[in-house]
């Protein structure tokens, strides 16, 4: 995927795209290699990939439910050593995410879904990341919340120049967000091109778009 960019992966169930994700976080074991800014990464552990700057946002968003909005995105940042920095790139999650700063000492369980999902973005980027992995953004949230989700995942591409690579059943949603895509069929990647080129493929139309 290119660097600074959004990256939509598309398919089926069982294609492979969650796997795909926990394979670059070194969660799954894998073959080949796997390369981040030209190195392998493969066979680190996870930890270590986290340090190199990869952040994943789990599907099911991975919240702390008993800890506080503010205590989760501290917890972001664990593994930063610019800790100086913390304090302001806090305030401009909160920026971002108004919700957020309403609800800061909020316990991160009490928040609706749309603002939990919000939470586990924001802790994730808390990690200052060169990459986010994003497993189903949208999953289980109204189309509302999906839309002001995505406009402000693409508003941090613009601003952090963070790279984004997004898992996302919702092709329709993922292309629009997306600079280029991927199509996966069982691990293997079998289309790849810009977003505008994949939402005019026949293939894809069919598959995934529905028309």
């Amino acid at each position: 995927m290119e660097e600074k960019s959004i990256t939509a992966l598309l398919g089926a169930n069982g294609a492979g795209k969650t796997t795909t994700l926990r394979a670059i976080c070194g969660m799954v074991r894998t073959e080949g290699t796997i390369r981040f800014s030209g190195d392998p990464i493969q066979g680190k552990r996870t930890e270590d990939i986290v340090r190199l700057g990869i952040a994943h946002v789990p599907d099911g968003r991975g919240t702390f439910l008993h800890l506080t909005t503010e205590e989760n995105l501290r917890l972001g940042a664990y593994a930063r050593k610019d800790r100086a920095n913390v304090a302001r790139d806090m305030d401009r999650m909160y920026a971002y995410f108004p919700r957020l700063k309403e609800r800061s000492h909020q316990q991160a369980g009490t928040l609706s879904g749309g603002e939990q999902q919000m939470l586990a973005v924001s802790r994730a980027l808390m990690l200052a990341p060169k990459l986010l992995l994003l497993d189903e953004p949208s999953f289980g949230l109204a189309p509302l919340v999906v839309r002001e989700l995505f406009a402000i995942l693409r508003t941090i591409n613009a601003e952090e120049r963070v790279s984004m690579l997004v898992v996302e059943q919702n092709a329709a949603m993922a292309l629009e967000l997306a600079d280029n895509a991927c199509v996966i069929e069982t691990g293997r990647v079998v289309l790849s091109g810009s977003a505008a080129e994949l939402k005019k493929d026949d293939a894809v139309r069919r598959s995934y778009l529905g028309y």
